[in-house]
């Protein structure tokens, strides 16, 4: 199977009427702040498993195999995405702003998003006319400027780019989860599954986590409880205790994106480091549907430019064992 475009995939290189920024103008690097309590992180005990997949439902040309076998050293990991409540108290603390904010616009679902505020969008990302570009949309004002977080602090982030995660990590003093221990975490001592549950999307009709049900783009039934983003700690979590590994909101990893990543990096602590322009993503968001974007599995990669931001891709972090 193929790739089609991808539903989650919403890049600033879409929108080219927009010049942007440059690199020059983001902050300072932002420096430690508040060090991320060590006791809300999961000690994840490094070893060996079976990375990527072969099977018929991965998309080849995005570098989901060959399979092979792959060792990580200890690491710990948070069992959530970073929290709406976690980012404002980063804002809080540094006075930081987003490529959302910068930019002046992020990306919204069109569904999402108020009568009122679709009257007064002009423009949608090119190739994905389900991404509108919202202006004054941003993390705290997550489907535009008549939008609140309020209701939501213990939602995912969103509208966060990799420029961002980053920020929040060094102030936190945490990092990006490389792509080999996202993956070994999200398996959750499985091996070789499709799912961090199993090889059921649905096992006993029961729903394991937060993606598309209905006609994409069109008609989102929610009939897993949720239409956009769920809480961090929705549905059961993995073998390893981590929540949302599957949908709800595509999670950045430290690595540059490449369709040659299992072919070329090493069998021992992978990490892509070559500049590629993308930033790898893993587990699919609120957005993902078997007919388009199949890539809430375990294996399933993507990527985007790290000063891209839309309303289903957050973060959560790492941190080396001491």
């Amino acid at each position: 199977m193929e790739p089609t475009k991808s539903c989650c995939a919403a890049s600033r290189e879409q929108h080219k009427s927009d010049a942007g920024v440059s690199q020059a103008e983001l902050p300072e690097t932002v420096t430690t702040g508040r060090p991320y309590p060590k006791e809300k992180l999961i000690h994840i005990k490094g070893g060996e498993f079976q990375m990527g997949t072969n099977t018929p439902d991965g998309f080849p040309s995005d570098g989901e195999g060959p399979v092979r076998t792959v060792s990580v050293d200890d690491f710990m990991i948070s069992p959530y995405a970073v929290t709406n409540a976690d980012f404002q108290a980063f804002v809080q603390d540094t006075g930081y702003m987003t490529d959302a904010e910068r930019f002046g616009w992020t990306y919204v679902f069109h569904l999402l998003v108020s009568e009122e505020t679709q009257k007064k969008a002009s423009n949608v990302a090119q190739q994905t006319p389900w991404w509108i570009v919202v202006e004054g949309a941003y993390w705290a004002k997550p489907e535009g400027p008549d939008s609140t977080i309020e209701d939501r602090l213990n939602h995912p982030a969103v509208h966060i780019s990799w420029n961002d995660a980053a920020a929040y990590c060094a102030w936190s003093g945490t990092r990006l989860p490389t792509e080999a221990e996202w993956e070994y975490a999200a398996r959750g001592g499985l091996t070789g599954k499709t799912y961090p549950w199993g090889d059921l999307l649905k096992p006993d009709g029961k729903h394991m986590c937060n993606i598309w049900q209905g006609k994409f783009p069109v008609k989102n039934n929610a009939s897993d409880g949720y239409i956009s983003t769920a809480p961090v700690d929705a549905y059961e979590p993995n073998g390893y205790g981590l929540y949302n590994v599957s949908g709800n909101v595509w999670e950045w990893c430290q690595d540059w994106f490449s369709p040659s990543y299992h072919r070329t990096t090493s069998s021992t602590n992978p990490i892509f480091r070559e500049e590629t322009g993308r930033r790898s993503m893993r587990g699919g968001s609120y957005l993902c549907h078997r007919s388009y974007c199949n890539r809430y599995r375990v294996a399933a990669r993507s990527s985007n430019t790290p000063d891209s931001s839309s309303g289903n891709c957050g973060f959560r972090v790492v941190a080396d064992v001491n």
